[in-house]
């Protein structure tokens, strides 16, 4: 199950699998938790968003009605693409500006969640 907040986490697992068994490309459909960004290139459509020192290139060339501000927050969800070079690009399909959410807040949901998923996978073990 992947975790919202996991997101760069998981990119990063997912590459050094894919690594290990010698595959080039392959897509896996991924949500992003909310992430900032850091730059965009409207030539290329390709956002650079990061979490920490962790970043991520998203191609946000499906993308409708939606405008770039560096420093602004989004999520994303889309296939991560791994290219022949091994980098990691999210190919978005849905894209939203969640600016003002409070990602404290947010963090705090998502250890409840976990915390509540896992009790249940106990109780199911039991």
């Amino acid at each position: 199950m992947i975790w919202l907040h996991d997101c760069i986490l998981y990119v990063t697992l997912v590459v050094i699998y894919l690594l290990s068994f010698s595959i080039m490309q392959y897509y896996w459909n991924i949500l992003c938790f909310p992430l900032r960004l850091q730059e965009y290139s409207v030539e290329t459509a390709i956002a650079i968003v990061i979490d920490g020192s962790a970043n991520l290139k998203i191609n946000t060339q499906h993308l409708r009605d939606l405008t770039f501000r560096a420093g602004s927050i989004y999520q994303f969800i889309g296939e991560l693409l791994i290219q022949p070079d091994n980098e990691a690009i999210l190919q978005a399909r849905v894209g939203r500006n969640v600016d003002g959410i409070d990602l404290n807040l947010y963090h705090q949901s998502l250890q409840l969640v976990r915390q509540f998923q896992a009790d249940h996978m106990n109780d199911q073990a039991a």
